[in-house]
């Protein structure tokens, strides 16, 4: 199931809210953090909840798009997001681009 875009605007983000934006459970975005630790580092409050920022957000999302939609492994997925992380991250904005296109394509379909 294809995640939807979210607008990213704030500073931080709870483990909560990045969840939502993927359709995850909060345990998967933790352990992610935890696997990725070296490529996603969410600041800590003084509950110590993890606050994520707009490019842990982006990593997750290509660690999303790797692992979900490509079948990568996760040994794979890390090697990858490390040694070339822009050049999938804009394949990964591609096809969430086309897939927004496809959403609103498929509504003005439905109004006719």
């Amino acid at each position: 199931m294809p995640y939807k875009e979210a607008k990213i605007e704030k500073m931080f983000y709870t483990i909560g809210e990045v969840a939502t934006m993927f359709g995850e459970n909060t345990s998967l975005i933790r352990f992610w953090a935890n696997r990725f630790d070296d490529v996603i580092r969410p600041h800590k409050n003084k509950k110590g909840n993890r606050l994520f920022t707009p490019n842990d957000i982006e990593t997750i999302r290509l660690i999303h798009h790797l692992v979900k939609e490509k079948g990568m492994t996760l040994d794979g997925a890390h090697k990858r997001v490390k040694e070339n992380k822009t050049g999938e991250d804009h394949s990964v904005e591609v096809v969430q681009t086309l897939e927004n296109i496809k959403a609103e394509l498929l509504s003005v379909k439905e109004l006719l």
